[in-house]
């Protein structure tokens, strides 16, 4: 049992640092906790080989491990209690087993988003309340406020690192019991604070790739799961022009990897990714990136969830972003009896995917949002949900 009243999840890097640092500065008792959510890749790739799943036995790979260290040496920086907790089997079953079967349908799934509202913001939060905390705080670029009763999720002060959209799956009870220390400030003021207080993560690069995965040579990582199913590349007028070695290696839009050489008849310009069938394991491409099949104005989702509790209006105006870092796209969003949402946009947009999270604006408040289920580009309509 902790005496900490504010556990921080320490992933090793300088924003959860800083997060920890800027919490002790208010005199709040804290705590950190490194989460380990990834077995190495050799134990990894046994345990599915022989239908086990990460973390039947323990063997942490060197980037984990380094991870780990430096969270340690955060705490001991700081005169903190340091905890450490190994979350595979949870992140095995809660993350990753969705992402290798959104793969094999061919869809291109978001993981830090299942993560966050898995690992993060549910089993991270679970183990702090058993420690004896009364909330979590974590390194996002976003901030949490409260207005006319309820909590609200807002956008990062700084706008090239803001994280609202992998977070747009949280709801009131996480929000309440959430932290995020640095999410007023610029990168660049972090990366100062760190530095000023001697922070051993102060010029540590920021990781990047699958959450907690890392990076690594995708099609390599995902052959171990979903093996190379050789096919046909075609054009959008059925002509083959080469060869794939699996649809679910490629996505929407994708130009690298296609390895499609001078076509006989063919003007010398890239070709994209523009549909893919899998149950005849056939990759559609098309050349030139505005090409008209990668383009729509509609999209369809799953059932959505929102922030609040419950939509705006059953049917309401909003910006919308179908990709990090997009720029806000004005919509308009209507909702079904299930819940599911259809988005109209006033623009045309370019490889919207099935799969990735359509997330709802209003202003500097995220609504939520929804997984992706079809759109309206030409050859995506049959995949239009009933």
């Amino acid at each position: 049992m902790s005496s900490a009243r504010v556990i921080v999840g320490l992933s090793g890097g300088v924003d959860s640092s800083v997060a920890a640092l800027l919490l002790q500065r208010q005199g709040e008792s804290i705590a950190g906790l490194f989460m380990q959510n990834w077995d190495d890749d050799a134990q990894g790739s046994a345990n599915v080989a022989e239908g086990r799943k990460p973390g039947a036995t323990q063997t942490s790979n060197c980037r984990a491990e380094d991870d780990r260290r430096d969270a340690l040496g955060i705490a001991g920086r700081l005169g903190i209690p340091f905890h450490s907790r190994n979350f595979a089997r949870e992140y095995w079953a809660g993350v990753f087993e969705h992402f290798i079967a959104e793969y094999r349908a061919g869809r291109t799934p978001n993981p830090d988003v299942l993560c966050n509202r898995e690992i993060k913001f549910k089993t991270f939060l679970d183990e702090a309340r058993a420690l004896g905390a009364e909330a979590i705080a974590t390194g996002h670029y976003a901030q949490v406020a409260r207005r006319d009763g309820r909590w609200q999720l807002l956008r990062g002060a700084d706008e090239g690192k803001d994280q609202s959209y992998f977070l747009h799956q949280l709801g009131q009870e996480q929000l309440a019991r959430t932290r995020f220390p640095i999410g007023h400030l610029p990168k660049a003021e972090v990366r100062r604070l760190a530095a000023e207080a001697k922070l051993p993560t102060a010029a540590k690069k920021d990781s990047t790739g699958i959450c907690f995965i890392g990076e690594r040579d995708f099609r390599d990582f995902l052959g171990r799961y979903l093996p190379a199913q050789p096919g046909e590349i075609r054009s959008v007028d059925g002509a083959v022009v080469g060869q794939h070695a699996g649809v679910w290696y490629y996505t929407l839009g994708q130009r690298e990897g296609l390895q499609i050489g001078g076509v006989r008849g063919r003007a010398a310009a890239p070709w994209f990714v523009v549909g893919k069938d899998v149950a005849r394991n056939i990759l559609h491409v098309d050349q030139g990136g505005d090409s008209p099949y990668l383009m729509s104005r509609r999209l369809w989702t799953e059932t959505a969830h929102w922030v609040a509790g419950a939509p705006p209006a059953a049917e309401f105006g909003c910006t919308a972003k179908t990709r990090y870092r997009q720029p806000d796209q004005a919509c308009d969003v209507a909702l079904d009896a299930q819940g599911r949402l259809s988005v109209a946009f006033a623009s045309p947009q370019r490889a919207v995917t099935p799969g990735q999270s359509l997330v709802l604006y209003r202003g500097d408040e995220c609504l939520g949002g929804a997984v992706i289920a079809a759109t309206d580009a030409p050859l995506e309509m049959n995949s239009r949900p009933a």
